[in-house]
Order: structure tokens, then sequence, then C-alpha cells
């Protein structure tokens, strides 16, 4: 059975990771501050905390390991205007994302099997933006230099991609204008993210990629009415 570590795996696009992983006959590993029920096995951990990622993995206890994903991160991209944006806040959203995915590759390279893959989660906001949302942007695009480091270091041993997801939601509350603005026809859902992890597991052919799944949302043109 092949093994995977997924960090964050209590939150949206962590719990359809793992779903997706465990029906596909994957034992599935979760690294969060939170309870993973959707994960074979839910450890506590901060993966921000040099110590906490070294007693998770010590409490794990796998001798081997097939796939890591780095989802874990702060979720509200807004952090408020820059000129009043503090150096503790900063450090909290880039710790959350791209520290974290540091501290994790770091430990579990060792682990990764020959084959191996690394899906650190991006996001479209490394290529777009809106307003005051400078730190986690930067996070974002800082997995996406840091997968393509990885995935020439770490080859030919091991794969390292990324996925930049876009709209992600549950489907609640959402209105007809918001699936109009994907040429897919709707708002993405952790499924798709999902599915996607599952395949760049198994692309013994493709490293160094960000795959966008966005429903098409950075390709089309908005203009105000």
């Amino acid at each position: 059975m092949k093994q995977a570590l997924v960090t964050g795996g209590a939150g949206l696009i962590g719990a359809g990771i793992c779903r997706t992983l465990r029906a596909h006959g994957w034992d599935v590993a979760s690294f969060d501050l939170e309870e993973a029920p959707e994960a074979t096995r839910s450890i506590r951990c901060d993966v921000t905390c040099e110590g906490s990622v070294a007693a998770a993995m010590a409490e794990l206890g796998w001798s081997g390991l097939d796939l890591l994903v780095n989802n874990a991160g702060r979720a509200d991209p807004v952090t408020g205007p820059i000129a009043e944006l503090s150096l503790a806040d900063w450090r909290r959203m880039t710790d959350s994302h791209l520290t974290a995915a540091f501290l994790m590759v770091r430990a579990a390279v060792p682990l990764l099997r020959p084959g191996g893959s690394i899906v650190n989660m991006a996001s479209t906001r490394a290529f777009m933006s809106e307003p005051e949302t400078e730190a986690y942007a930067a996070s974002k695009g800082g997995l996406v230099a840091l997968t393509q480091a990885l995935a020439v270091s770490l080859g030919p041993r091991l794969r390292a991609n990324a996925i930049a997801p876009g709209w992600i939601a549950r489907g609640d509350g959402l209105r007809d204008i918001d699936h109009a603005q994907h040429p897919a026809g709707r708002v993405g859902r952790p499924e798709d993210v999902a599915d996607t992890v599952l395949w760049l597991a198994e692309a013994g052919f493709v490293t160094g990629q960000v795959i966008v799944v966005d429903g098409g949302m950075t390709r089309k043109m908005i203009y105000a009415e």
C-alpha cells in the first residue's frame, strides 16, 4: 500500500485530498492542528515549528513514504494595507505556507522512496492579486520557486510539482455569477484539486511544473460592466 503524508488534512482542500487518496487505496496521514477525520492517521502538528514537525514524524513512525503534499497554510489572503502590516503578521503568513513546506520537505526527503513525489499547494494568487494580499502572494510565489528548485535538486530520484488552485468552495451560497466567471462553468471543488494530486503522484515524466486548477478563470479577461 502506498503511503502519503498530507499537511492541513483537516481543511477544505486537505480533507478532499485525504478522502480521494484513501478511496484509491492509499494509506494517508495528516499533520494538522485539528483532527483530520478523512485521513487514516491524524497527528497534531504545528508545521511551522521545527520541533513539532520532528515530533510528529517520530510519532508517525513510517519507514517509507511515497507522497508528501504540503497543503497547510493560513487561508485568508488579506492582511491589510502594506504600510500597516506588522513583521509578526508577515512572518505568520509566510511561515504557514513557505517555511512549513521547507520543514516538511527536509523531514520527509529521507523517507521518500525512489519515484516518490512532492506536491506543494501554491495558488493562482502567485500570478494575479487582489489588494492587500502581499504576504499571501509572496508565500505562494515562493512555493512555486521552491518547487522548481526541488525538482532540479532531488531529481531523478524524486519529483516535485505544485498545484495552483483558483476558487475552491464547498458549494454553499454560491451565485450564478460566481460560476459564470469560470470558462468551465462552475466554481471549483476540493475533488478537482485532489484528482490533480493523485495524477501528479503517478505522472512519472512530470516534475518542476505548476498545474493551474482554476476552471480557466485566470485566462478570462474581466471588464467592469
